[in-house]
């Protein structure tokens, strides 16, 4: 098992895998690894718990482990965990959920 499989998000905070973006070219040119753009579409790894309102109840969460969603260019901290690259945001910078038949 995994570190990151052990790890639970605290509050309304989600781990988030960011996916692969396929290779870019224009015109021809095959664009470096440096200068492409940061992935904006991740795999959720683990979600927390949720927020507790000010009434004291908890929120539940808009997004489940195993969803594909968008989330804000610069949104989250960036972690490695066993030589892997994550990200650890709140749930509100994730923007919308991809394929969720809801």
């Amino acid at each position: 098992m995994s570190t990151v499989t052990k790890m639970k998000p605290l509050s309304d905070r989600v781990i988030v895998k960011p996916l692969e973006q396929k290779e870019v070219k224009k015109g021809g040119i095959i664009i470096p690894d440096t200068a492409k753009e940061k992935p904006m579409e991740g795999e959720v790894i683990a979600v927390g718990p949720g927020k507790v309102a000010d009434n004291g109840t908890r929120v539940a969460m808009d997004v489940k482990k195993g969803d594909k969603v968008l989330y804000g260019k610069y949104s989250g901290t960036e972690v490695r965990i066993d030589d892997i690259e994550y990200l650890i945001m709140h749930a509100d910078d994730i923007m919308a959920v991809l394929g969720d038949d809801k």
